[in-house]
């Protein structure tokens, strides 16, 4: 299964999430920069005002590439406890790092949102998206914070996933949504035939079009 770009992708996550529609108390999210479109289409075809959820990994010392847990906007780290003990790392250096990922997170939600407060998710129906998911430490440390702020129901919700990590965010959710999980998995990218880097004004573009401030 291939998508032509993020706007068709984020139409058929919406036709998955039909049953949603018409409730008032769904709250989409988005992962950014990539899940904005999206989200966009989803919030617009269920009726839902759209925002972002802030994540980022943390990676290991000497290799920044290696993730080895995530922070999100609020709330602690998501930990790998078992990469953190085969590769002998410190926990004081996953306290550091988190706390400077975590900071950084707070300036660019500042930067999308402007003075605008971050979405209220106690009691709602949450749908977090993705434009897809390959190791899916950052969509965890996401739904790991969103869950600490008691949502009626959460939901994560993506194009594509690797196979084996559909388990692991099934554990996380209330509910799944994923149109397609491979077996082979190198890259989002290689799913869609248009994949073009999503920019900050696009993000921002869509933020103001479908936040109901």
């Amino acid at each position: 299964m291939t998508f032509h770009d993020r706007k068709d992708a984020g139409c058929r996550l919406a036709d998955a999430l039909a049953h949603l529609r018409g409730r008032e108390d769904v709250l989409v999210l988005a992962l950014p920069r990539g899940g904005a479109p999206v989200a966009a289409e989803v919030a617009e075809a269920l009726g839902a005002p759209l925002d972002l959820c802030f994540a980022h990994k943390i990676g290991a010392p000497h290799n920044p590439e290696f993730a080895i847990g995530s922070i999100a906007e609020t709330g602690p780290p998501y930990v790998g406890e078992e990469a953190v003990r085969a590769l002998n790392i410190p926990f004081s250096y996953v306290r550091e790092e988190a706390a400077l990922q975590q900071a950084d997170l707070a300036r660019r939600a500042r930067f999308y949102r402007g003075t605008r407060p971050a979405p209220v998710v106690e009691g709602k129906c949450v749908i977090l998206i993705d434009d897809g998911v390959a190791t899916g430490s950052t969509a965890r440390a996401a739904l790991f914070a969103l869950r600490g702020q008691k949502p009626a129901r959460l939901i994560f919700a993506a194009p594509v996933a690797a196979a084996d990590t559909v388990q692991q965010l099934a554990e996380d959710t209330d509910e799944l949504a994923i149109l397609y999980a491979p077996q082979g998995f190198t890259a989002v990218g290689e799913f869609y035939e248009r994949f073009p880097q999503v920019t900050d004004e696009e993000v921002v573009a869509l933020l103001k079009k479908y936040s109901r401030e």
